[in-house]
């Protein structure tokens, strides 16, 4: 059997403090609620409702591994230029500083995976 919908046709009026109303709002704010109407049906009707923790640890974390992909992208982008080049190359020339250039990538990926690898390290240590 098919659960029919009720549509919600019922309104009910509260007048708060411009206080009480903050309060309320950064409740609602806190929780996995999507809009105020749902938040305050579930206090009124269940009194139960599931609120965000955040893990400031955790959020350093993601800021310091989203800075050091950004930069591993762009190393990864240089690396696929370079390869690029290596296929449409016609002279030997090039080819040298082709290869003086992926060197240096190279040594500046290395240092960006050991850079993340420490930072890991750090906040493992912290766990």
């Amino acid at each position: 059997m098919k659960e029919t919908k009720a549509n919600r046709t019922k309104l009910i009026t509260l007048r708060l403090t411009p206080k009480e109303h903050e309060e309320l709002i950064s409740k609602f704010k806190a929780t996995i609620c999507r809009k105020l109407s749902e938040y305050l049906r579930k206090i009124i009707l269940t009194g139960k409702v599931t609120v965000f923790t955040r893990n400031q640890s955790l959020d350093d974390f993601m800021a310091e591994m989203i800075e050091l992909r950004k930069e591993l992208n762009a190393i990864g982008n240089n690396f696929n230029q370079a390869v690029h080049k290596l296929h449409i190359l016609e002279k030997i020339p090039e080819f040298r500083s082709w290869i003086w250039q992926s060197e240096s990538d190279k040594k500046n990926l290395l240092n960006k995976v050991d850079e993340i690898k420490n930072r890991i390290n750090q906040f493992a240590e912290k766990w």
